[in-house]
Protein backbone atom coordinates (compact mmCIF):
# COMPACT_ATOMS: atom_id res chain seq x y z
CA UNK A 1 0.00 0.00 0.00
CA UNK A 2 2.86 2.64 0.83
CA UNK A 3 4.45 1.89 -2.53
CA UNK A 4 0.52 2.85 -4.26
CA UNK A 5 0.18 5.74 -2.14
CA UNK A 6 4.45 7.17 -2.60
CA UNK A 7 3.32 6.55 -6.24
CA UNK A 8 1.08 8.22 -6.30
CA UNK A 9 1.70 11.92 -4.79
CA UNK A 10 4.55 11.54 -6.39
CA UNK A 11 2.91 11.15 -9.79
CA UNK A 12 0.51 14.20 -9.05
CA UNK A 13 3.68 16.05 -8.06
CA UNK A 14 5.42 15.32 -11.44
CA UNK A 15 1.88 16.11 -13.64
CA UNK A 16 2.00 19.61 -12.01
CA UNK A 17 5.61 20.47 -11.33
CA UNK A 18 5.81 21.92 -14.56
CA UNK A 19 9.39 23.85 -15.24
CA UNK A 20 12.13 21.70 -13.43
CA UNK A 21 12.80 20.41 -10.24
CA UNK A 22 12.93 23.70 -7.60
CA UNK A 23 9.21 23.62 -8.40
CA UNK A 24 8.64 20.27 -6.89
CA UNK A 25 10.02 21.85 -3.76
CA UNK A 26 6.76 23.44 -2.71
CA UNK A 27 4.59 20.56 -3.29
CA UNK A 28 7.50 18.62 -1.43
CA UNK A 29 6.62 21.08 1.84
CA UNK A 30 3.31 19.83 1.60
CA UNK A 31 3.88 16.49 1.76
CA UNK A 32 5.43 17.16 4.96
CA UNK A 33 2.44 18.97 6.48
CA UNK A 34 0.51 15.41 5.42
CA UNK A 35 3.19 12.57 6.11
CA UNK A 36 5.45 12.06 8.01
CA UNK A 37 7.91 10.81 5.50
CA UNK A 38 10.88 13.41 5.93
CA UNK A 39 10.23 16.54 7.66
CA UNK A 40 11.33 20.66 6.47
CA UNK A 41 15.24 20.29 7.57
CA UNK A 42 15.15 16.53 5.94
CA UNK A 43 14.04 18.66 2.82
CA UNK A 44 16.58 21.27 3.37
CA UNK A 45 19.11 18.57 3.52
CA UNK A 46 17.66 16.53 0.39
CA UNK A 47 17.79 20.10 -1.48
CA UNK A 48 21.27 20.74 -0.51
CA UNK A 49 22.52 17.11 -1.43
CA UNK A 50 20.45 16.62 -4.83
CA UNK A 51 22.34 20.55 -6.11
CA UNK A 52 25.55 18.57 -5.50
CA UNK A 53 25.02 15.18 -6.88
CA UNK A 54 24.20 14.51 -10.71
CA UNK A 55 20.74 14.14 -12.24
CA UNK A 56 17.59 16.02 -11.79
CA UNK A 57 16.90 17.67 -8.24
CA UNK A 58 12.86 16.35 -8.01
CA UNK A 59 14.07 12.86 -9.47
CA UNK A 60 17.08 12.77 -6.59
CA UNK A 61 14.53 13.94 -3.80
CA UNK A 62 12.03 11.31 -4.78
CA UNK A 63 14.19 8.42 -4.93
CA UNK A 64 15.24 9.47 -1.80
CA UNK A 65 11.95 9.95 -0.09
CA UNK A 66 10.78 6.78 -1.06
CA UNK A 67 14.03 4.76 -0.15
CA UNK A 68 13.74 6.29 3.18
CA UNK A 69 10.33 6.22 3.53
CA UNK A 70 9.76 1.86 2.35
CA UNK A 71 13.07 1.37 1.20
CA UNK A 72 14.31 0.31 -2.33
CA UNK A 73 11.36 -0.54 -4.49
CA UNK A 74 10.15 2.81 -2.50
CA UNK A 75 12.55 4.63 -4.28
CA UNK A 76 11.43 3.02 -7.51
CA UNK A 77 7.63 3.55 -6.51
CA UNK A 78 8.26 7.46 -6.15
CA UNK A 79 10.73 8.10 -8.79
CA UNK A 80 8.42 6.16 -11.75
CA UNK A 81 5.52 8.53 -9.95
CA UNK A 82 7.42 11.90 -10.24
CA UNK A 83 8.63 10.70 -14.27
CA UNK A 84 5.72 8.76 -15.60
CA UNK A 85 3.65 12.29 -16.09
CA UNK A 86 6.36 13.93 -18.13
CA UNK A 87 6.88 10.72 -20.38
CA UNK A 88 3.46 9.84 -20.87
CA UNK A 89 2.84 14.32 -21.19
CA UNK A 90 6.12 14.60 -23.43
CA UNK A 91 4.59 12.06 -25.47
CA UNK A 92 1.58 13.76 -26.29
CA UNK A 93 2.93 16.95 -26.84
CA UNK A 94 5.30 15.80 -29.06
CA UNK A 95 2.84 14.61 -31.04
CA UNK A 96 0.03 17.38 -30.74
CA UNK A 97 3.10 19.82 -31.54
CA UNK A 98 3.38 18.49 -35.06
CA UNK A 99 0.19 19.89 -35.90
CA UNK A 100 -0.96 22.42 -33.66
CA UNK A 101 2.38 23.84 -32.35
CA UNK A 102 2.01 27.41 -34.33
CA UNK A 103 -1.91 27.83 -33.83
CA UNK A 104 -2.39 30.98 -31.47
CA UNK A 105 -4.42 29.02 -28.60
CA UNK A 106 -1.30 26.83 -28.21
CA UNK A 107 0.66 29.59 -27.78
CA UNK A 108 -1.64 31.43 -25.25
CA UNK A 109 -1.57 28.21 -23.07
CA UNK A 110 2.22 28.46 -23.17
CA UNK A 111 2.38 32.01 -22.06
CA UNK A 112 0.35 31.20 -19.18
CA UNK A 113 2.00 28.53 -17.85
CA UNK A 114 5.52 30.84 -18.05
CA UNK A 115 4.62 32.94 -15.38
CA UNK A 116 2.80 30.20 -12.96
CA UNK A 117 6.38 28.34 -13.24
CA UNK A 118 8.24 31.70 -12.34
CA UNK A 119 6.12 31.73 -9.00
CA UNK A 120 6.67 28.36 -8.23
CA UNK A 121 10.10 28.89 -8.86
CA UNK A 122 9.87 32.01 -6.41
CA UNK A 123 7.77 31.00 -3.63
CA UNK A 124 10.71 27.67 -3.50
CA UNK A 125 13.68 29.74 -3.44
CA UNK A 126 11.98 31.99 -1.09
CA UNK A 127 11.27 28.89 1.14
CA UNK A 128 14.72 27.32 0.99
CA UNK A 129 16.14 31.31 1.70
CA UNK A 130 14.52 30.99 4.44
CA UNK A 131 15.65 27.46 5.72
CA UNK A 132 19.12 28.64 4.73
CA UNK A 133 19.33 31.93 6.38
CA UNK A 134 19.59 30.57 10.62
CA UNK A 135 21.47 33.76 11.42
CA UNK A 136 23.20 37.16 9.91
CA UNK A 137 26.25 35.29 9.16
CA UNK A 138 24.81 33.11 6.88
CA UNK A 139 22.49 35.89 5.42
CA UNK A 140 25.55 37.77 4.97
CA UNK A 141 27.50 34.65 3.31
CA UNK A 142 24.39 34.53 1.05
CA UNK A 143 24.82 37.72 0.18
CA UNK A 144 27.75 37.36 -1.04
CA UNK A 145 27.33 34.58 -3.16
CA UNK A 146 24.56 35.74 -4.92
CA UNK A 147 27.05 38.93 -5.89
CA UNK A 148 29.92 36.51 -6.83
CA UNK A 149 27.50 34.35 -8.81
CA UNK A 150 26.00 37.27 -10.44
CA UNK A 151 29.71 39.09 -11.09
CA UNK A 152 31.78 36.37 -11.16
CA UNK A 153 31.49 34.09 -13.74
CA UNK A 154 32.60 30.33 -12.74
CA UNK A 155 31.44 26.65 -12.78
CA UNK A 156 28.43 26.08 -10.62
CA UNK A 157 30.21 23.35 -8.53
CA UNK A 158 33.21 25.93 -7.72
CA UNK A 159 30.49 27.84 -5.59
CA UNK A 160 29.39 24.34 -4.04
CA UNK A 161 32.81 23.66 -3.00
CA UNK A 162 33.78 27.21 -1.91
CA UNK A 163 30.27 27.18 -0.01
CA UNK A 164 31.30 23.70 1.74
CA UNK A 165 34.37 25.71 2.09
CA UNK A 166 33.19 28.38 4.21
CA UNK A 167 31.21 26.25 6.34
CA UNK A 168 34.08 24.24 7.37
CA UNK A 169 35.71 27.16 7.98
CA UNK A 170 32.90 29.02 9.95
CA UNK A 171 31.56 25.93 11.73
CA UNK A 172 28.60 26.68 10.53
Amino acid sequence: MIYILLFYEFFKIGLFAIGGGLVTVPFLFDLTTRYDWFTTQNLADMIAVSESTPGPLGVNMATYVGYTTAGFWGSIAATLGLVSPSVIIIVIIAKLLRKFGQAQSVQSVLSGVRPAVLALILCAGIAIGKMAVTNWTCAIIGLIFMAMVHYVKIHPIAYICLGAVVGIVLKL
